[in-house]
């Protein structure tokens, strides 16, 4: 399994921006396609966006498209989420994570697809 650790989370004003990070461990890193969810209190956890193990294709939910960015840096193990425009409804514990086999092609949109998951990092937009 992989060991994923975020960062990055905070207060954040409405239009505001914050980057997320996401520190896996293992060298195998660029064998696994990458995600991330958010939950919001009293929601069910949801798929945001998604990359490749390359980090050459990418697909994102519909609501974040054109205000956050899914990247990846394989030289250093890390995932990031460059979060735009945010807006009051972003507000959630936003978590990494990284698909169940060494699938680096599958741009799985369920918490299925995922096999290992961070602890979570808090986003708060204030209005």
């Amino acid at each position: 399994q992989v060991q994923l650790v975020e960062s990055g989370g905070g207060l954040v004003q409405a239009g505001g921006s914050l980057r997320l990070s996401c520190v896996a461990s293992g060298r195998t890193f660029s064998s696994y396609s990458m995600g991330w969810f958010r939950q919001a209190p009293g929601k069910e956890r949801e798929f945001v966006a998604v990359i490749s193990g390359s980090g050459d294709n990418t697909y994102y939910q519909d609501f974040v498209k054109s205000r956050f960015t899914i990247s990846r840096d394989n030289n250093k193990n890390t995932l990031y989420l460059q979060m735009n425009s945010l807006k009051p409804e972003d507000t959630a514990v936003y978590y990494c994570a990284a698909d169940r086999y060494m699938r680096p092609t599958n741009l799985g949109t369920t918490s299925r697809s995922f096999g290992s998951w961070g602890q979570g990092t808090q986003v708060t937009v204030s209005s």
